[in-house]
């Protein structure tokens, strides 16, 4: 896949790479960034010129990432409700739901902005989740914006200097993507357990005091 996309960069030039980019950043599961590794090499060799390589770029990200958000802002939550009704979904809960939404809101800066050059597997649902959250999109563009443009000249900047070995390079920038989303799967799945933990003790849990105090009305009772 990978090998057709970039063959189809070397003949169809400009617009095949903003067709391709803005559809990975419209959440379909392929790489954009592996592209603009390849394109910064080319433009080394003459091929491309870096500027226009960068404002087709960032254009086509922000436009595919913008296309998510309305996604997610015109059926988020209707296929939200749709998941909590589905009884084979028992660990999608309104509570659960819930929970990850109120996390959301307060990270949602953040998320946008970081998933544009480092955790990019996650940028395409971030922009649905925006969407859902009716986050506001003036805010929305200007993260998406920023992270992008530091996104671009990343991929772009390191395949121009490493052209002649721009695809060893690519593979260590994803593999080091790989690791933080690992990471971070692991980070919030320790966070989740921590407090069910702490939920199950609250629960099992009954103050002394609340315990006495039957009895010594009883006793009361009995003089």
């Amino acid at each position: 896949m990978n090998a057709f996309f970039i063959s189809a960069l070397q003949l169809y030039g400009y617009p095949v790479l903003w067709l391709i980019v803005f559809v990975a950043a419209a959440g379909a599961p392929i790489s954009g960034s592996l592209l603009l590794f390849a394109a910064g090499a080319f433009a080394a060799l003459g091929d491309f010129n870096l500027l226009v390589l960068f404002l087709v770029a960032l254009s086509a990200a922000v436009l595919g990432d913008t296309l998510g958000y309305l996604i997610g802002l015109r059926v988020g939550n209707p296929l939200l409700t749709w998941f909590e009704q589905q009884k084979k979904f028992r660990w999608f809960s309104p509570s659960t739901v819930e929970q990850g939404r109120a996390y959301f809101r307060e990270k949602t800066s953040w998320a946008i902005f970081i998933t544009r050059f480092l955790i990019v597997a996650l940028g395409g649902p971030i922009n649905f989740l925006a969407g859902i959250e009716q986050y506001p999109y003036r805010k929305f563009l200007v993260w998406d914006i920023s992270g992008q443009i530091l996104s671009v000249l990343l991929s772009l900047g390191l395949g121009y200097i490493f052209a002649e070995s721009w695809e060893e390079v690519a593979s260590i920038f994803g593999a080091f993507s790989s690791l933080l989303l690992a990471l971070l799967a692991v980070i919030v799945l320790s966070v989740l357990l921590v407090r069910k933990v702490r939920q199950s003790k609250k629960k099992q849990f009954i103050p002394i005091d609340n315990q006495e105090e039957p009895r010594m009305q009883e006793c009361k009772i009995g003089d």
